[in-house]
């Protein structure tokens, strides 16, 4: 058995010991020692693939495992990680891990809550290990049901309807993938589901392509907040509790990004290239309508909610300009947004849970009340808007170079309209800040509020250090992720 199957197997046990647990510490201490092991495992698994990279191993996938479950549809539990796999499972552990403490004190019903959130956990981490179709969407659907409940029982404000749009809008988008993936199946020759055999294959004829591809890409598309299929998002993420919000806009909206590249660019190669162009100009609306959006929102959430719209459709922007640079600069842009928006999400619930309003206009001279998390929401904010030194400046600048190297005009004009969203960004984080932070207290009830706990300080001490460490030093994700990156274009490029 693989080691990555470890992945899987952690949450499993974890998900045992909170059924077993009798008392608030235990299930804290089952999500501590899980949590913290997964975190361990996937800093382990990120060093030892750099290793193996370095002695030469250019397998295109590492730590292959695969026992079939169900022979006469040639279904298999296939594993493999490359380097776009190995840094989203070190973001999830990440988020996992400070989820964990930024949930310390979540009531009611905490132990029920920490078994729906690992459960979420478990999907996402054997989505990102699996390459036989089956088992991959199996998992994606295992990630994506545990949130009802998290948002419909624990969420705030209008919970239900919430949970009802994102269920509905997600559960619609899997339909399509389905009906994608049981063509590629088919079409390819029904004997494998193992992905990369499908994607060496290339046996789907084009005009078949054509027709498998919208499905595929507007399928996870709809998870990665495509334009026009996003409208669950803002919503979702104002209504989710704050480590659901985490979770779900740093991880499991990667999960559509991540669908559209390996499955629907890499088994798909004629029709991406073909398609290309109309998704490119919906992924652009997608990233200048959500920075303008952003702008005029007076809700926290709803303000980071529309900012992840606009920085998830930069994903998608650059992975269809399927130029190395801009694809590396997107793998790295879900990695840094990940970090940012579980940031400002941890820090927005902090706030709330103290001030019980999200509304800037409400708010005000909070920098004099609770200094940590205003600084903290001060870095957040500049790392965002893409502030040298941090990993949101890494990533953009990749992927608007990478977009420039396209010498065609249709490129670069999408390019120079998706760049405006950096001033927009500006605006709206600035914004924000001046008006929730800086000058008088807005309200005299909230001079008697604390300033974080030891919990929520260490929380967000370990996600600045990461968002700061990846801007700092981001060559060796580059490197890892340009590896995952170079046989998926290249396959695109062979046809």
């Amino acid at each position: 058995m693989s080691i990555l199957s470890i992945f899987v197997v952690i949450p499993v046990l974890m998900l045992l010991g909170l059924w077993l647990a009798r008392n608030i510490n235990q299930v804290r201490g089952v999500m501590v020692a899980g949590s913290t092991c997964l975190l361990a495992l996937s800093a382990w698994l990120t060093l030892d693939f750099i290793s193996q990279r370095a002695a030469g191993n250019t397998a295109e996938m590492l730590y292959t495992y695969s026992t079939v479950w169900f022979a006469p549809l040639n279904i298999a539990y296939a594993v493999g990680v490359d380097g776009i796999s190995v840094v989203m499972l070190l973001l999830s552990s990440i988020i996992v891990f400070t989820g964990t403490f930024a949930s310390w004190k979540l009531k009611p019903l905490t132990k029920e809550f920490f078994l729906w959130f690992t459960l979420l956990s478990t999907g996402v981490y054997g989505f990102f290990i699996s390459i036989d179709l089956f088992t991959m969407f199996m998992f994606y659907e295992v990630a994506l049901i545990p949130m009802y409940l998290l948002i419909g029982y624990w969420g705030t404000g209008r919970k239900e309807y919430a949970a009802m749009k994102l269920t509905l809008m997600l559960m619609g988008g899997s339909a399509l993938i389905i009906v994608g993936l049981i063509g590629i199946y088919f079409f390819n020759g029904a004997t494998t589901m193992n992905l990369l055999e499908i994607a060496h294959a290339h046996a789907i004829p084009v005009a078949v392509q054509n027709a498998l591809f919208p499905f595929v890409f507007i399928g996870f598309g709809v998870l990665g907040a495509l334009f026009p299929f996003h409208t669950w998002s803002p919503i979702g993420h104002g209504c989710a509790p704050t480590s659901v919000s985490m979770l779900h806009a740093g991880v499991l909206m990667k999960l559509g990004g991540y669908g559209c590249f390996r499955i629907a660019m890499f088994l798909l190669p004629d029709a991406a290239q073909n398609l290309a162009w109309i998704f490119l100009i919906l992924t652009t609306i997608s990233v200048v309508y959500g920075a303008f959006s952003a702008c005029v929102q007076t809700d926290l959430k709803f303000i980071n909610a529309y900012s992840s719209v606009s920085h998830c459709g930069l994903v998608l922007f650059a992975l269809l300009m399927m130029t190395k640079t801009a694809c590396t600069g997107a793998i790295l842009q879900m990695l840094s947004h990940g970090l940012m928006t579980a940031l400002f999400f941890a820090l927005i619930g902090m706030i709330y849970g103290r001030t019980h309003t999200r509304d800037i206009r409400e708010l005000g001279g909070l920098m004099k009340i609770m200094p940590f998390l205003s600084v903290g929401y001060v870095v957040a904010g500049l790392a965002n808007l893409g502030l040298p030194g941090f990993s949101g400046f890494i990533a953009e600048m990749t992927i608007f170079v990478g977009s420039f190297e396209n010498a065609d005009i249709f490129h670069r004009c999408c390019t120079v309209i998706a760049c405006t969203s950096i001033v927009v960004t500006a605006v709206y984080i600035l914004r924000t800040v001046g008006f929730i932070l800086f000058g008088k207290v807005a309200n005299p009830h909230f001079e008697e509020l604390t300033d974080a706990t030891w919990d929520e300080k260490f929380a967000v001490c370990c996600l600045i250090f990461c968002v700061a460490a990846l801007g700092s030093f981001p060559l060796w994700a580059s490197d890892v992720i340009l590896n995952g990156v170079t046989p998926i274009l290249q396959n695109i490029a062979a046809m």
